[in-house]
C-alpha cells in the first residue's frame, strides 16, 4: 500500500497537472518576469502531455468515437473560455481574434493534424487507411460551419465590415450548434461503426487503441477524467498568463496582430496533435481523423455560439468573415480535403499536401 501511495505521488501525469495548478493561483494577475515567464511556459509544456495521456485513459475505457469526442470537446471548452476571455481584457485590438483563432484552427486540425496522421500512416504501411463514409461526412460538416461562420459574414450586406448583424449572428450560432449536435448523434449512435479504425480490406478493427492492453478500471478513468480536466484548466491559465509575452514577442518580430490567434490555436490544440501523432503511429489512422475533423467542428460549432453570448457583455463589433487570401486557403484545403478523403487511403503524398498547406497558412499569417 505505502509503494502505491508513493508511485501515485511520484507519477509525473498526476503531479505535474497540480502544481501547473499551484503555480497558476501564485501568478495569476501578475506581471512576470522573463524567468518566471519561462518556467510557466515549462509547466504549461508539462500539462499539455499530462491532458495527452489522460485523454487516452479515458479513451481506453469508453472506446471510439467517444474517446476523440471528450477530448475534442474538452479542449475547446477550454479554448472559448480563452478566446473570451483575452477579448474581454484586450480591447480594440481583439475585435477579430475569434475570427483569427477559429480560422487558425481549422487550418490546423484539417492539414496540420490531418497531414500529419496521413504521414506517420503511411509510414507505417505504405498506405494509410481510413473510412471515407464517416470521414466524409466529418469533413463536410467543417467545410458548412466554416462557410456559414467564417465566409458568410465577408459578403452580408447589413453591415459596412465583416460581421454579422444581430440577427444574423443569432442564425449562425443556433445553426452551428444544431449540426455539431446532429454530428455527435450521428457519430455516436446509428453510424457509430463509420468512425471506427478499419483494416486494409474495410472492415472495423480492434478500436481499444493497441488490440492487447485491458481497458483501465472505472475508478482509474474517472481519475484521468478529472486530471484531465485539471490538466486543460491549467493550460488554459497557463497560456493566459504567458499571452503577454506572447503578444509582446510578436510586436517585437514586427508580425501582424492576427498572428496572435494562430500562436493561441497552436496551443491549445497541442494536446490532441500529440494524440492524434500517436493514434496513428499505432496505425489508427480513423482515431487520428477523428480527432482533426471533431476538433475542428467543435472549435466552429462551440466557439461561435459562446461568442454570440459574449457580445453581449463586449464591446465593439465583432469580426468573422475572412479577407481574400484566408478565403483561398480555406477553399483549397476544403477541395484537397474531399479529394483526400474520398478514396479513403492515403499516400505521404496527401500527408504532404496537406502540410505544405499548413505551412502556406503560417506563412501567410506572418507575412500577409
Amino acid at each position: 500500500m505505502p509503494a502505491l501511495l508513493r508511485s501515485r505521488v511520484t507519477d509525473w501525469t498526476l503531479t505535474v497537472p497540480v502544481l501547473a495548478v499551484v503555480i497558476l493561483a501564485l501568478t495569476w494577475g501578475r506581471e512576470l518576469p522573463p524567468l518566471v515567464v519561462g518556467v510557466v511556459a515549462t509547466f504549461l509544456a508539462g500539462a499539455v502531455l499530462a491532458a495527452v495521456h489522460h485523454a487516452e485513459v479515458v479513451a481506453h475505457k469508453v472506446g471510439e468515437p467517444f474517446g476523440s469526442l471528450v477530448l475534442a470537446v474538452a479542449v475547446t471548452v477550454i479554448e472559448v473560455a480563452l478566446i473570451v476571455t483575452l477579448m474581454i481584457s484586450g480591447g480594440d485590438k481583439t475585435v477579430s481574434l475569434a475570427r483569427d483563432t477559429v480560422f487558425a484552427a481549422v487550418m490546423i486540425t484539417c492539414n496540420g493534424i490531418l497531414g500529419l496522421s496521413l504521414l506517420l500512416g503511411a509510414l507505417r504501411r505504405r498506405v494509410a487507411v481510413f473510412n471515407p463514409e464517416g470521414t466524409g461526412g466529418a469533413l463536410a460538416t467543417v467545410a458548412t460551419l466554416a462557410t456559414l461562420s467564417l465566409v458568410v459574414p465577408t459578403f452580408t450586406t447589413s453591415r459596412p465590415g465583416p460581421e454579422f448583424s444581430t440577427p444574423q449572428l443569432v442564425f449562425a450560432a443556433v445553426a452551428s450548434l444544431a449540426l455539431y449536435g446532429l454530428f455527435v448523434l450521428v457519430q455516436t449512435g446509428r453510424h457509430r461503426d463509420y468512425f471506427l479504425p478499419v483494416t486494409s480490406d474495410g472492415t472495423v478493427a480492434d478500436a481499444d487503441g493497441d488490440g492487447h492492453a485491458d481497458p483501465p478500471s472505472t475508478g482509474a478513468a474517472l481519475a484521468s477524467l478529472v486530471m484531465l480536466l485539471v490538466a486543460l484548466i491549467a493550460v488554459v491559465g497557463l497560456a493566459k498568463m504567458v499571452s503577454p509575452a506572447i503578444e509582446a514577442g510578436v510586436s517585437a518580430a514586427n508580425l501582424p496582430q492576427a498572428f496572435v490567434g494562430v500562436v493561441i490555436a497552436l496551443l491549445v490544440l497541442l494536446p490532441e496533435t500529440l494524440a492524434a501523432a500517436r493514434a496513428a503511429r499505432r496505425d489508427r489512422v480513423q482515431i487520428s481523423l477523428n480527432l482533426a475533423l471533431g476538433s475542428a467542428m467543435a472549435s466552429i460549432g462551440l466557439t461561435i455560439p459562446a461568442i454570440a453570448i459574449a457580445s453581449i457583455w463586449l464591446d465593439g463589433p465583432l469580426l468573422l468573415g475572412l479577407g481574400g487570401t484566408q478565403l483561398t486557403l480555406l477553399a483549397l484545403t476544403v477541395v484537397t480535403g474531399v479529394l483526400t478523403v474520398v478514396p479513403g487511403r492515403a499516400t505521404l503524398l496527401q500527408g504532404g499536401v496537406h502540410l505544405v498547406l499548413l505551412a502556406a497558412f503560417v506563412f501567410l499569417a506572418a507575412s500577409p
